[in-house]
Parts: structure tokens; sequence; C-alpha cells
């Protein structure tokens, strides 16, 4: 069942937090967070509203690393019901893929339930204070990826708010599969 990210809560503030990546380095908000703001995606291997994306989402975090934005992912599903979520396949995605940001492992679920995620995709866009900017989708795409052409809805709030610090008003919300929270 899909399940779509709430409104933006403008100027929320983000909420520290210490993961290991797939190359069991350890990252923290300070560590993650760029000159001109944070993105994190709360995101997963098997759901496949993130395959349909994700090599727009490789494509866009690299063009918003270039523009001075710390960029991270979080898998927060639970891999014992989700086999295709393990750390391996998360290792093995990042790995073939060629991840230029960190690809975490949310193993207690705290991070996400701290965040409110509710899906995957599920994007946080901060400005260089932290206060969350932006809630919304990467672009049209659904389950599967919208054309070609479309517009790149979340490179440009995250370049708006590289440039002033602020997110659009204006925001549709991420759609995809819930957090596969443990029982």
């Amino acid at each position: 069942m899909a399940s779509n990210t709430p409104v933006c809560d403008f100027g929320w503030q983000a909420v520290d937090f210490e993961l290991e990546d797939t190359h069991a380095s350890r990252h923290t908000l300070a560590s993650l967070l760029g000159p001109n703001g944070l993105l994190l995606m709360f995101i997963c291997n098997h759901c496949p509203y993130v395959k349909a994306i994700i090599d727009r989402i490789c494509r866009d975090a690299r063009d918003l690393q270039a523009l001075g934005i710390g960029v991270a992912a979080i898998m927060s599903n639970d891999p014992g019901e989700y086999p295709e979520d393990s750390l391996e396949n998360m290792q093995r995605v990042a790995e073939q893929l060629a991840f230029s940001f960190p690809y975490l492992h949310d193993t207690t679920q705290a991070v996400a339930r701290a965040y409110g995620a509710v899906c995957t995709p599920d994007f946080f866009g901060f400005n260089q204070q932290l206060q969350l900017q932006y809630r919304g989708r990467l672009d049209a795409s659904g389950r599967l990826p919208a054309g070609p052409h479309v517009r790149r809805e979340l490179f440009e709030a995250m370049r708006l708010i590289a440039e002033t610090g602020q997110g659009p008003r204006e925001q549709i919300a991420s759609i995809g599969c819930s957090i596969k929270w443990r029982a």
C-alpha cells in the first residue's frame, strides 16, 4: 500500500543521530551537513518507488553535492521481514550504483521514528541551520519513472535552499512504500 509524506513543517530542527554506513564508517548530522544544507533520504532496496527513481536520486545527489549540500540515505526497514534490505544488500546496491553519498543503516529504527519518516522514498531537505525546508517528492515519478524531461522538484528546492536558506512554499508530497516497522 502506498503512503504519502506529510506537509513540510518549515523550521523543524533536525534531530541528531549517529549511524554506520555500508563501509562501517560512523556519521552524525554535523559530519553530513554541507556548507549549504543537508538532504536526508529514507530509502530502501526493495521498494518499487525507490527502484523507479534510484538513478535520478544518484544524479540529483551528485548535482546537489556540487552545490555544497550534504547528502545521505538512511535505510530503516526491518531486514528480518524484508531480506532485500539487509546490510549485505545495502552494500551491494551502494556499490553497484556508485552512491556518492553514505548509505546509513538505522538498525533500531530510532532515526526514522525521530524524523517521522513514513515511506520510501521520504526526503528531508534542511538549510545550513538544519531547519527543515523541504518534505516533497523527487519529481512526478511514481511506481514507474516519469518522462525524461520532468521537472526536478527536489533538486530545484534544494538549490533554492542552498541559495536562500528557504524552501519553496509549494511542495508535493512524496509517495512510496510504508516504512517496514519491527513488530
